[in-house]
């Protein structure tokens, strides 16, 4: 038993180990964005919209559209629409009150009519698409701030390139405490891999909070048709719908001038709601490559936290230098994938905390993807199956 034991380890091992490399080959791959500099002497033409759904946000837009009133792009080419979500605030009211003419309110709850649905927020989105003619759509979330090249960077990515969807950075600007740090880190990991999955096309991740696409594209694969029954999901199952349309039409900036910053969790639970949501689309992927890589981790970490307890219930006390070992080579392999993503993303410091929180991150992404799958969560006050 305890040879079967050892190689099951040593499998799951060697083959996620692998995997990291592969990620971290693939992020080191991925050439530095920065515009051409004759591109600033060119008049931009790209008509952007910045879509941004919000619910109860009235504590959080003040900054956001503080940020989006910065940018550097010529406010003649952007306007932002602001979607407000039946809230209970005065999220209304703040853009309202906004005096920058680029900002438009529309509230949902005018539209739908009291209609009961799945997801808010993608239907927020599809209303505020159908009501621009800009040629692209940029999303982003109401807690974040954006930086004020955020547009102009985009837009001359957009038109150097070409692409149908553009998957950006998004960091979380942490206190320093542990329950902020843990996020930061494992928020940073995930960034990573999506930048990594998007450059050998096994598109795994992206986010919302930084995302664009062109109103083309969201129409050709009639928007959210066919994943509006699903809570979540505006951001990857999208991506992947686009991407069926136009595989080579996927691209990542790599810039440090389009990074978003956001918020994380204010506590556990709303920490394993949001990771519970973001689980809950694990198996709706189109391509499989990509639930064996998730599958590949979920059982690397139940094996993790069950080793111990088969060490003990079997008296097989050596078997924790096992679990010590494994232990000790995840971490380091974790670390050396995250070295390049934490010095793009500032956050060096951060690794010191990294095999400290080891533990933490393996039993919460065993209760997240269980629960993911098989549990319920809430989101903006609401309950999710």
């Amino acid at each position: 038993m305890q040879l079967i034991i050892l190689c099951i380890s040593l499998a799951l091992l060697i083959v996620y180990a692998a995997l990291l490399i592969y990620y971290r080959a693939a992020w080191s791959a991925i050439p530095g964005y920065q515009p051409e500099p004759s591109t600033y002497n060119l008049q931009p033409s790209t008509l952007i919209t910045v879509i941004v759904p919000a619910r109860n946000e009235a504590p959080n837009l003040p900054a956001l559209l503080n940020s989006l009133n910065n940018q550097s792009y010529p406010k003649h080419l952007f306007d932002v629409i602001v979607v407000d979500d039946h809230s209970t605030d005065e999220t209304a009211s703040v853009v309202s009150n906004c005096k920058n003419g680029n900002i438009k309110l529309m509230r949902l709850q005018d539209i739908i009519d009291g209609a009961k649905l799945n997801s808010y927020k993608k239907k927020a989105i599809e209303v505020a698409v159908s009501a621009t003619k800009a040629a692209l759509i940029v999303t982003t979330d109401a807690d974040c701030v954006v930086p004020a090249d955020w547009l102009a960077t985009v837009a001359a990515y957009y038109e150097a390139h070409k692409p149908s969807l553009i998957v950006m950075p998004v960091s979380y600007r942490e206190k320093p405490n542990f329950l902020e740090v843990f996020q930061s880190l494992d928020f940073m990991t995930l960034q990573g891999i999506t930048a990594a999955s998007v450059h050998k096309r096994m598109l795994s991740m992206c986010n919302g909070a930084n995302l664009a696409y062109t109103r083309q594209a969201f129409e050709a694969v009639e928007g959210f048709k066919g994943i509006s029954d699903l809570a979540s999901g505006d951001d990857m199952l999208l991506m992947h719908k686009i991407y069926k349309w136009h595989p080579q039409g996927i691209g990542y900036i790599k810039s440090t001038g389009v990074i978003v910053q956001t918020a994380p969790m204010n506590s556990w639970n709303d920490f394993f709601n949001q990771r519970i949501r973001w689980a809950s689309k694990a198996d709706k992927y189109d391509d499989k490559r990509i639930f064996r890589v998730l599958l590949l981790v979920y059982l690397l970490n139940v094996w993790l936290l069950l080793l111990p307890v088969i060490a003990i219930l079997n008296s097989k006390y050596s078997l924790f230098n096992t679990w010590l070992l494994m232990l000790a080579a995840k971490t380091m392999v974790e670390l050396i994938f995250l070295f390049p993503v934490a010095a793009f993303f500032g956050k060096q410091k951060l690794l010191y905390y990294f095999p400290f929180m080891q533990p933490f991150h393996i039993v919460y992404t065993v209760i997240a993807g269980w629960l993911g799958k098989f549990g319920s969560y809430r989101w903006k006050e609401r309950k999710v199956k």
